[in-house]
Protein backbone atom coordinates (compact mmCIF):
# COMPACT_ATOMS: atom_id res chain seq x y z
CA UNK A 1 0.00 0.00 0.00
CA UNK A 2 1.44 3.42 -0.96
CA UNK A 3 2.32 5.69 1.92
CA UNK A 4 -0.08 8.46 0.83
CA UNK A 5 -2.98 6.23 1.84
CA UNK A 6 -1.84 6.24 5.48
CA UNK A 7 -0.53 9.81 5.77
CA UNK A 8 -2.81 12.83 6.19
CA UNK A 9 -1.04 15.64 4.32
CA UNK A 10 -2.18 19.25 4.85
CA UNK A 11 -1.01 22.15 2.67
CA UNK A 12 -1.46 25.89 3.21
CA UNK A 13 -3.54 27.30 0.36
CA UNK A 14 -2.91 31.00 -0.36
CA UNK A 15 -6.31 31.22 -2.03
CA UNK A 16 -8.25 30.14 1.08
CA UNK A 17 -5.72 31.36 3.65
CA UNK A 18 -5.94 28.00 5.44
CA UNK A 19 -4.26 24.62 5.68
CA UNK A 20 -6.27 22.11 3.70
CA UNK A 21 -6.20 18.32 3.56
CA UNK A 22 -4.53 17.46 0.27
CA UNK A 23 -6.84 15.49 -1.97
CA UNK A 24 -5.46 15.18 -5.50
CA UNK A 25 -7.85 15.53 -8.41
CA UNK A 26 -6.84 12.07 -9.61
CA UNK A 27 -6.06 9.55 -6.86
CA UNK A 28 -2.39 8.64 -6.67
CA UNK A 29 -1.40 11.43 -9.07
CA UNK A 30 -0.11 14.97 -8.47
CA UNK A 31 0.15 17.76 -11.04
CA UNK A 32 2.37 20.63 -9.87
CA UNK A 33 3.44 23.75 -11.77
CA UNK A 34 6.12 26.12 -10.46
CA UNK A 35 7.10 29.42 -12.07
CA UNK A 36 10.71 29.06 -13.16
CA UNK A 37 13.45 31.65 -13.79
CA UNK A 38 13.57 34.49 -16.26
CA UNK A 39 16.94 33.70 -17.82
CA UNK A 40 18.46 37.11 -18.48
CA UNK A 41 20.98 37.00 -15.60
CA UNK A 42 22.56 34.67 -13.04
CA UNK A 43 20.09 32.86 -10.81
CA UNK A 44 20.08 34.50 -7.35
CA UNK A 45 19.88 32.94 -3.89
CA UNK A 46 16.23 33.91 -3.47
CA UNK A 47 15.41 31.85 -6.56
CA UNK A 48 17.43 28.95 -5.17
CA UNK A 49 15.44 29.07 -1.95
CA UNK A 50 12.10 28.98 -3.78
CA UNK A 51 13.10 26.13 -6.07
CA UNK A 52 14.67 24.22 -3.15
CA UNK A 53 11.37 24.39 -1.26
CA UNK A 54 9.54 22.87 -4.21
CA UNK A 55 12.31 20.34 -4.72
CA UNK A 56 11.63 19.04 -1.19
CA UNK A 57 7.88 19.09 -1.84
CA UNK A 58 8.44 17.13 -5.07
CA UNK A 59 10.66 14.66 -3.20
CA UNK A 60 8.04 14.15 -0.50
CA UNK A 61 5.27 13.49 -3.02
CA UNK A 62 7.49 10.87 -4.67
CA UNK A 63 8.34 9.37 -1.28
CA UNK A 64 4.64 9.04 -0.44
CA UNK A 65 4.15 7.09 -3.63
CA UNK A 66 2.38 9.72 -5.74
CA UNK A 67 2.97 9.65 -9.48
CA UNK A 68 4.01 13.28 -9.78
CA UNK A 69 4.24 15.46 -12.88
CA UNK A 70 6.33 18.48 -11.88
CA UNK A 71 6.37 21.25 -14.50
CA UNK A 72 8.78 24.18 -14.05
CA UNK A 73 9.04 26.64 -16.92
CA UNK A 74 11.85 28.73 -18.36
CA UNK A 75 10.90 32.31 -19.26
CA UNK A 76 13.05 33.01 -22.30
CA UNK A 77 10.87 35.55 -24.11
CA UNK A 78 11.27 39.27 -23.63
CA UNK A 79 8.29 40.72 -21.85
CA UNK A 80 7.14 44.03 -20.45
CA UNK A 81 4.73 44.81 -17.68
CA UNK A 82 2.40 46.84 -19.89
CA UNK A 83 4.04 50.14 -20.67
CA UNK A 84 5.40 49.26 -24.10
CA UNK A 85 8.81 50.81 -23.44
CA UNK A 86 11.45 48.58 -25.06
CA UNK A 87 14.05 49.90 -22.62
CA UNK A 88 12.27 47.98 -19.87
CA UNK A 89 12.69 44.61 -21.61
CA UNK A 90 15.28 42.75 -19.58
CA UNK A 91 16.44 40.61 -22.50
CA UNK A 92 16.93 43.62 -24.75
CA UNK A 93 18.88 45.45 -22.02
CA UNK A 94 21.09 42.43 -21.29
CA UNK A 95 21.75 41.64 -24.95
CA UNK A 96 22.91 45.25 -25.49
CA UNK A 97 25.04 45.16 -22.34
CA UNK A 98 26.77 41.89 -23.21
CA UNK A 99 26.69 42.47 -26.99
CA UNK A 100 24.98 39.14 -27.53
CA UNK A 101 21.92 37.98 -29.42
CA UNK A 102 18.91 37.58 -27.08
CA UNK A 103 18.91 33.78 -27.47
CA UNK A 104 22.63 33.73 -26.62
CA UNK A 105 21.69 35.46 -23.38
CA UNK A 106 18.96 32.86 -22.85
CA UNK A 107 21.34 29.95 -23.42
CA UNK A 108 24.07 31.39 -21.22
CA UNK A 109 21.86 31.90 -18.19
CA UNK A 110 19.78 28.74 -18.68
CA UNK A 111 23.03 26.76 -18.46
CA UNK A 112 24.00 28.76 -15.35
CA UNK A 113 20.62 28.03 -13.77
CA UNK A 114 20.95 24.28 -14.31
CA UNK A 115 24.55 24.21 -13.06
CA UNK A 116 23.61 26.00 -9.84
CA UNK A 117 20.62 23.76 -9.14
CA UNK A 118 22.72 20.67 -9.82
CA UNK A 119 25.22 21.88 -7.21
CA UNK A 120 22.44 21.89 -4.61
CA UNK A 121 21.26 18.38 -5.54
CA UNK A 122 17.91 19.33 -7.08
CA UNK A 123 15.85 16.69 -8.83
CA UNK A 124 15.06 17.65 -12.41
CA UNK A 125 11.41 18.56 -13.05
CA UNK A 126 9.32 16.16 -15.11
CA UNK A 127 8.87 18.77 -17.86
CA UNK A 128 10.74 22.07 -18.33
CA UNK A 129 8.96 23.99 -21.10
CA UNK A 130 10.02 27.37 -22.49
CA UNK A 131 7.91 30.42 -23.26
CA UNK A 132 9.32 30.76 -26.79
CA UNK A 133 8.45 27.12 -27.49
CA UNK A 134 4.77 27.81 -26.82
CA UNK A 135 3.98 30.95 -28.81
CA UNK A 136 1.31 29.12 -30.83
CA UNK A 137 -0.48 27.99 -27.66
CA UNK A 138 -0.40 31.53 -26.30
CA UNK A 139 -1.87 32.97 -29.50
CA UNK A 140 -4.66 30.36 -29.40
CA UNK A 141 -5.50 31.34 -25.80
CA UNK A 142 -5.70 35.00 -26.78
CA UNK A 143 -8.03 34.21 -29.67
CA UNK A 144 -10.35 32.32 -27.30
CA UNK A 145 -10.32 35.16 -24.75
CA UNK A 146 -11.24 37.67 -27.49
CA UNK A 147 -14.02 35.40 -28.80
CA UNK A 148 -15.48 34.99 -25.29
CA UNK A 149 -15.47 38.73 -24.60
CA UNK A 150 -12.63 38.78 -22.06
CA UNK A 151 -10.04 40.54 -24.23
CA UNK A 152 -9.81 43.19 -26.93
CA UNK A 153 -7.34 44.24 -29.62
CA UNK A 154 -6.09 47.81 -29.98
CA UNK A 155 -3.27 49.17 -32.15
CA UNK A 156 -1.75 45.74 -32.67
CA UNK A 157 -1.81 44.85 -28.96
CA UNK A 158 -4.31 42.70 -27.03
CA UNK A 159 -5.40 43.32 -23.44
CA UNK A 160 -7.35 41.31 -20.89
CA UNK A 161 -10.53 43.21 -19.95
CA UNK A 162 -10.55 43.16 -16.13
CA UNK A 163 -13.81 45.12 -15.89
CA UNK A 164 -15.63 42.75 -18.26
CA UNK A 165 -14.28 39.80 -16.26
CA UNK A 166 -15.75 41.17 -13.02
CA UNK A 167 -19.02 42.16 -14.73
CA UNK A 168 -19.54 38.47 -15.51
CA UNK A 169 -19.56 37.65 -11.81
CA UNK A 170 -15.89 36.73 -11.50
CA UNK A 171 -13.45 38.27 -9.05
CA UNK A 172 -10.13 39.67 -10.22
CA UNK A 173 -8.15 40.11 -7.00
CA UNK A 174 -9.38 36.98 -5.17
CA UNK A 175 -5.92 35.41 -4.80
CA UNK A 176 -4.18 38.49 -3.41
CA UNK A 177 -7.27 39.78 -1.56
CA UNK A 178 -7.35 43.01 -3.52
CA UNK A 179 -10.48 45.05 -3.99
CA UNK A 180 -11.20 45.83 -7.65
CA UNK A 181 -12.44 49.34 -6.86
CA UNK A 182 -9.20 50.09 -4.99
CA UNK A 183 -7.24 48.76 -7.92
CA UNK A 184 -9.00 51.13 -10.26
CA UNK A 185 -8.41 54.06 -7.92
CA UNK A 186 -4.70 53.48 -7.27
CA UNK A 187 -3.19 52.71 -10.67
CA UNK A 188 -0.12 54.70 -11.72
CA UNK A 189 0.02 56.28 -15.16
CA UNK A 190 2.11 54.41 -17.73
CA UNK A 191 2.94 55.01 -21.34
CA UNK A 192 0.54 53.10 -23.50
CA UNK A 193 -2.37 53.36 -21.07
CA UNK A 194 -4.32 55.20 -23.75
CA UNK A 195 -4.56 51.87 -25.59
CA UNK A 196 -6.52 50.34 -22.74
CA UNK A 197 -10.16 50.51 -21.78
CA UNK A 198 -9.18 50.38 -18.09
CA UNK A 199 -5.84 50.97 -16.31
CA UNK A 200 -5.91 47.49 -14.71
CA UNK A 201 -6.20 45.66 -18.02
CA UNK A 202 -3.04 43.63 -18.56
CA UNK A 203 -1.27 42.77 -21.78
CA UNK A 204 -1.83 39.44 -23.48
CA UNK A 205 0.05 40.48 -26.62
CA UNK A 206 2.15 43.59 -27.27
CA UNK A 207 2.77 45.19 -30.61
CA UNK A 208 6.53 45.20 -31.18
CA UNK A 209 8.22 48.51 -31.86
CA UNK A 210 11.03 48.60 -34.45
CA UNK A 211 13.55 48.54 -31.57
CA UNK A 212 12.16 45.35 -30.04
CA UNK A 213 14.36 42.39 -31.01
CA UNK A 214 12.25 39.41 -29.90
CA UNK A 215 9.07 39.32 -32.02
CA UNK A 216 6.69 36.84 -33.58
CA UNK A 217 3.94 36.97 -36.21
CA UNK A 218 0.37 36.93 -34.93
CA UNK A 219 -3.16 37.72 -36.20
CA UNK A 220 -2.63 41.22 -34.72
CA UNK A 221 0.75 41.86 -36.33
CA UNK A 222 4.34 41.33 -35.17
CA UNK A 223 4.71 41.34 -31.41
CA UNK A 224 5.39 39.28 -28.31
CA UNK A 225 3.28 37.67 -25.57
CA UNK A 226 2.48 39.22 -22.22
CA UNK A 227 4.33 37.85 -19.23
CA UNK A 228 1.32 36.29 -17.47
CA UNK A 229 0.07 34.38 -20.48
CA UNK A 230 2.96 31.93 -20.86
CA UNK A 231 2.34 30.13 -17.55
CA UNK A 232 -1.36 29.65 -18.28
CA UNK A 233 -0.50 28.23 -21.71
CA UNK A 234 2.16 25.83 -20.45
CA UNK A 235 0.46 24.71 -17.23
CA UNK A 236 -2.80 23.85 -18.96
CA UNK A 237 -1.03 22.10 -21.84
CA UNK A 238 0.88 19.73 -19.57
CA UNK A 239 -1.38 19.51 -16.51
CA UNK A 240 -4.84 20.20 -17.87
CA UNK A 241 -7.35 22.99 -17.35
CA UNK A 242 -7.67 22.09 -13.66
CA UNK A 243 -4.67 20.78 -11.71
CA UNK A 244 -3.52 20.29 -8.13
CA UNK A 245 -0.79 22.77 -7.19
CA UNK A 246 0.71 25.99 -8.55
CA UNK A 247 3.72 27.46 -6.76
CA UNK A 248 6.22 30.29 -6.83
CA UNK A 249 7.72 33.09 -4.78
CA UNK A 250 5.37 35.38 -2.85
CA UNK A 251 6.43 38.27 -5.09
CA UNK A 252 4.53 36.55 -7.91
CA UNK A 253 1.19 36.47 -6.08
CA UNK A 254 0.23 39.81 -7.63
CA UNK A 255 -0.02 40.51 -10.45
CA UNK A 256 1.39 37.37 -12.07
CA UNK A 257 -0.59 34.63 -10.34
CA UNK A 258 -3.67 36.81 -10.01
CA UNK A 259 -3.64 37.21 -13.78
CA UNK A 260 -3.19 33.46 -14.22
CA UNK A 261 -6.31 32.80 -12.14
CA UNK A 262 -8.29 35.24 -14.29
CA UNK A 263 -6.95 33.83 -17.58
CA UNK A 264 -7.68 30.25 -16.52
CA UNK A 265 -11.25 30.98 -15.39
CA UNK A 266 -11.99 33.10 -18.43
CA UNK A 267 -10.62 30.51 -20.89
CA UNK A 268 -11.94 27.33 -19.36
CA UNK A 269 -14.82 28.35 -17.11
CA UNK A 270 -13.24 26.70 -14.08
CA UNK A 271 -10.71 27.53 -11.38
CA UNK A 272 -7.36 26.47 -12.82
CA UNK A 273 -5.67 25.38 -9.57
CA UNK A 274 -6.81 23.78 -6.31
CA UNK A 275 -3.89 24.90 -4.14
CA UNK A 276 -1.68 27.98 -4.58
CA UNK A 277 1.63 27.83 -2.70
CA UNK A 278 4.02 30.75 -2.13
CA UNK A 279 7.48 30.79 -0.61
CA UNK A 280 8.71 33.69 1.49
CA UNK A 281 11.72 35.91 0.90
CA UNK A 282 15.42 35.46 1.67
CA UNK A 283 17.34 38.13 3.58
CA UNK A 284 21.03 38.45 4.46
CA UNK A 285 22.34 39.87 7.73
CA UNK A 286 18.82 41.01 8.58
CA UNK A 287 18.44 43.09 5.41
CA UNK A 288 16.73 42.51 2.09
CA UNK A 289 19.15 41.34 -0.57
CA UNK A 290 19.63 44.05 -3.18
CA UNK A 291 22.24 44.83 -5.82
CA UNK A 292 21.66 48.57 -5.37
CA UNK A 293 22.60 48.47 -1.65
CA UNK A 294 25.45 46.01 -2.10
CA UNK A 295 23.80 43.50 0.26
CA UNK A 296 23.89 40.84 -2.39
CA UNK A 297 25.64 37.57 -3.13
CA UNK A 298 25.34 34.99 -5.91
CA UNK A 299 25.04 31.26 -5.11
CA UNK A 300 28.43 30.41 -6.63
CA UNK A 301 30.10 33.22 -4.65
CA UNK A 302 28.77 31.65 -1.46
CA UNK A 303 30.10 28.24 -2.49
CA UNK A 304 33.51 29.52 -3.62
CA UNK A 305 34.11 31.87 -0.69
CA UNK A 306 34.78 34.74 -3.12
CA UNK A 307 32.77 37.35 -1.24
CA UNK A 308 33.06 39.80 1.66
CA UNK A 309 30.11 38.52 3.72
CA UNK A 310 31.25 35.05 4.75
CA UNK A 311 34.59 34.04 6.30
CA UNK A 312 34.96 30.83 4.25
CA UNK A 313 33.43 28.83 1.45
CA UNK A 314 30.54 26.53 2.26
CA UNK A 315 29.56 23.23 0.73
CA UNK A 316 26.22 23.18 -1.16
CA UNK A 317 25.05 20.63 1.39
CA UNK A 318 25.54 23.14 4.21
CA UNK A 319 23.63 25.83 2.33
CA UNK A 320 20.78 23.42 1.65
CA UNK A 321 20.66 22.40 5.31
CA UNK A 322 20.65 26.04 6.38
CA UNK A 323 17.78 26.90 4.03
CA UNK A 324 15.64 23.96 5.17
CA UNK A 325 15.85 25.00 8.81
CA UNK A 326 13.27 27.69 8.02
CA UNK A 327 9.72 26.89 6.93
CA UNK A 328 9.11 27.77 3.28
CA UNK A 329 6.44 30.34 4.27
CA UNK A 330 8.79 32.07 6.75
CA UNK A 331 11.41 34.71 6.02
CA UNK A 332 14.86 33.09 5.95
CA UNK A 333 17.86 35.15 7.04
CA UNK A 334 21.38 33.98 6.24
CA UNK A 335 24.58 35.23 7.84
CA UNK A 336 28.10 34.05 8.52
CA UNK A 337 27.06 32.86 11.97
CA UNK A 338 24.01 31.02 10.62
CA UNK A 339 26.12 29.23 8.01
CA UNK A 340 28.76 28.19 10.55
CA UNK A 341 26.05 26.87 12.87
CA UNK A 342 24.45 24.97 9.97
CA UNK A 343 27.80 23.43 9.07
CA UNK A 344 28.27 22.25 12.65
CA UNK A 345 24.72 20.90 12.87
CA UNK A 346 24.94 19.07 9.56
CA UNK A 347 28.22 17.41 10.53
CA UNK A 348 26.60 16.20 13.74
CA UNK A 349 23.68 14.80 11.78
CA UNK A 350 25.84 12.96 9.25
CA UNK A 351 28.21 11.60 11.89
CA UNK A 352 25.20 10.17 13.73
CA UNK A 353 24.01 8.43 10.57
CA UNK A 354 27.45 6.83 10.10
CA UNK A 355 27.54 5.71 13.72
CA UNK A 356 24.36 3.65 13.43
CA UNK A 357 26.16 1.13 11.19
CA UNK A 358 28.35 0.01 14.12
CA UNK A 359 25.50 -0.50 16.61
CA UNK A 360 24.66 -4.05 17.57
CA UNK A 361 21.04 -5.18 17.95
CA UNK A 362 19.54 -6.39 21.20
CA UNK A 363 16.74 -8.73 22.19
CA UNK A 364 14.49 -5.86 23.24
CA UNK A 365 13.64 -2.29 22.15
CA UNK A 366 13.71 0.44 24.77
CA UNK A 367 11.90 3.05 22.64
CA UNK A 368 9.29 3.03 19.88
CA UNK A 369 10.84 3.40 16.44
CA UNK A 370 7.42 3.60 14.79
CA UNK A 371 6.42 6.53 17.01
CA UNK A 372 9.60 8.38 16.07
CA UNK A 373 9.04 7.67 12.37
CA UNK A 374 5.47 8.95 12.57
CA UNK A 375 6.71 12.15 14.25
CA UNK A 376 8.84 12.75 11.14
CA UNK A 377 5.84 12.16 8.89
CA UNK A 378 3.70 14.41 11.09
CA UNK A 379 6.18 17.24 10.53
CA UNK A 380 6.14 16.89 6.74
CA UNK A 381 2.39 16.32 6.70
CA UNK A 382 1.97 19.69 8.42
CA UNK A 383 2.55 21.82 5.30
CA UNK A 384 6.05 20.40 4.68
CA UNK A 385 7.47 21.63 8.02
CA UNK A 386 11.18 20.92 7.45
CA UNK A 387 12.37 22.72 10.65
CA UNK A 388 10.28 20.33 12.79
CA UNK A 389 11.46 17.37 10.72
CA UNK A 390 15.08 18.39 11.31
CA UNK A 391 14.40 18.71 15.05
CA UNK A 392 13.00 15.17 15.02
CA UNK A 393 16.05 13.95 13.10
CA UNK A 394 18.31 15.37 15.82
CA UNK A 395 16.15 13.51 18.32
CA UNK A 396 16.95 10.42 16.26
CA UNK A 397 20.67 11.22 16.57
CA UNK A 398 20.20 11.41 20.35
CA UNK A 399 18.74 7.88 20.25
CA UNK A 400 21.75 6.72 18.19
CA UNK A 401 24.16 8.08 20.80
CA UNK A 402 22.19 6.31 23.55
CA UNK A 403 22.34 3.07 21.58
CA UNK A 404 26.08 3.52 21.09
CA UNK A 405 26.53 4.01 24.84
CA UNK A 406 24.38 0.95 25.55
CA UNK A 407 21.92 3.23 27.34
CA UNK A 408 19.18 2.19 24.94
CA UNK A 409 18.48 -0.88 22.84
CA UNK A 410 16.71 -1.99 19.67
CA UNK A 411 15.92 -5.36 18.23
CA UNK A 412 17.49 -6.26 14.90
CA UNK A 413 14.22 -5.56 13.09
CA UNK A 414 13.72 -2.18 14.81
CA UNK A 415 17.36 -1.21 14.26
CA UNK A 416 17.09 -1.94 10.54
CA UNK A 417 13.86 0.09 10.31
CA UNK A 418 15.37 2.96 12.31
CA UNK A 419 18.53 3.08 10.18
CA UNK A 420 16.57 2.96 6.91
CA UNK A 421 14.08 5.62 8.02
CA UNK A 422 16.59 8.19 9.26
CA UNK A 423 18.60 7.84 6.04
CA UNK A 424 15.45 8.15 3.94
CA UNK A 425 14.36 11.41 5.57
CA UNK A 426 17.84 12.94 5.44
CA UNK A 427 18.90 11.93 1.94
CA UNK A 428 15.72 11.20 -0.03
CA UNK A 429 13.22 13.68 1.45
CA UNK A 430 15.47 16.61 2.45
CA UNK A 431 17.83 15.93 -0.46
CA UNK A 432 21.03 16.21 1.61
CA UNK A 433 24.20 14.35 0.62
CA UNK A 434 27.10 12.89 2.57
CA UNK A 435 29.76 15.16 1.09
CA UNK A 436 32.46 14.47 3.68
CA UNK A 437 33.66 11.46 1.74
CA UNK A 438 33.76 13.51 -1.47
CA UNK A 439 35.59 16.32 0.33
CA UNK A 440 38.16 13.88 1.73
CA UNK A 441 38.72 12.36 -1.72
CA UNK A 442 39.28 15.83 -3.19
CA UNK A 443 41.87 16.57 -0.53
CA UNK A 444 43.64 13.29 -1.30
CA UNK A 445 43.59 14.05 -5.03
CA UNK A 446 45.05 17.51 -4.41
CA UNK A 447 47.82 15.95 -2.30
CA UNK A 448 48.74 13.41 -5.01
CA UNK A 449 48.75 16.01 -7.81
CA UNK A 450 50.89 18.39 -5.75
CA UNK A 451 53.34 15.52 -5.11
CA UNK A 452 53.57 14.93 -8.88
CA UNK A 453 54.06 18.67 -9.48
CA UNK A 454 56.98 18.53 -7.01
CA UNK A 455 58.48 15.55 -8.87
CA UNK A 456 58.05 17.40 -12.17
CA UNK A 457 59.73 20.52 -10.77
CA UNK A 458 62.64 18.38 -9.57
CA UNK A 459 62.93 16.76 -13.02
CA UNK A 460 62.99 20.20 -14.67
CA UNK A 461 65.66 21.40 -12.28
CA UNK A 462 67.74 18.34 -13.24
CA UNK A 463 67.05 19.09 -16.93
CA UNK A 464 65.18 15.79 -17.22
CA UNK A 465 62.64 17.26 -19.60
CA UNK A 466 61.50 13.86 -20.83
CA UNK A 467 60.28 12.98 -17.31
CA UNK A 468 58.77 16.46 -16.89
CA UNK A 469 56.80 16.10 -20.13
CA UNK A 470 55.72 12.56 -19.24
CA UNK A 471 54.21 13.70 -15.93
CA UNK A 472 52.38 16.58 -17.62
CA UNK A 473 51.06 14.40 -20.49
CA UNK A 474 49.88 11.60 -18.21
CA UNK A 475 48.02 14.10 -16.02
CA UNK A 476 46.40 15.62 -19.13
CA UNK A 477 45.26 12.15 -20.16
CA UNK A 478 43.54 11.89 -16.75
CA UNK A 479 41.81 15.25 -17.25
CA UNK A 480 44.17 17.25 -15.02
CA UNK A 481 45.65 20.38 -16.63
CA UNK A 482 48.84 21.90 -15.20
CA UNK A 483 49.32 25.68 -15.41
CA UNK A 484 52.81 27.14 -14.97
CA UNK A 485 52.90 30.72 -13.66
CA UNK A 486 55.12 33.23 -11.88
CA UNK A 487 53.95 31.97 -8.49
CA UNK A 488 54.51 28.30 -9.37
CA UNK A 489 52.42 25.51 -10.90
CA UNK A 490 48.70 25.07 -10.28
CA UNK A 491 46.22 22.59 -11.71
CA UNK A 492 42.62 22.37 -12.80
CA UNK A 493 40.36 19.38 -13.47
CA UNK A 494 38.86 19.47 -16.95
Amino acid sequence: MPLYKSQNLKIYNTLSGEKEVFEPIHEGNVGMYVCGPTVYSNVHLGNVRTFMSFDVIFRYFLHLGFKTRYVRNITDAGHLTDDGNVENDRFVKQSRLEKLEPMEVVQKYTVDFHKVLEKFNFLAPTIEPTATGHIIEQIELIQKLIADGFAYETQGSVYFDVYAYNQKGLNYGELSNRNIDELFANTRDLDGQNEKKNPQDFALWKNASPAHIMRWNSPWGEGFPGWHLECTAMSTKYLGEHFDIHGGGMDLKFPHHECEVAQGKACNGTTPVNIWMHTNMLTMNGLRMSKSTGNYILPMELLSGENTFFEKKFQPNVVRFCFLQAHYRSVLDISNEAMLASEKGLNRLLEGVKLIASIQPSTTSSFSVTDWIQSCYDAMNDDFNTPILIANLFEGIRYINLLNDNSASLTAEDLKLFSHSISTFIFDVLGLKDEKGVENNNEKLEGVVNMLIGMRNEARANKDFAMSDQIRNQLIALGIQLKDGKEGTSFSIQ
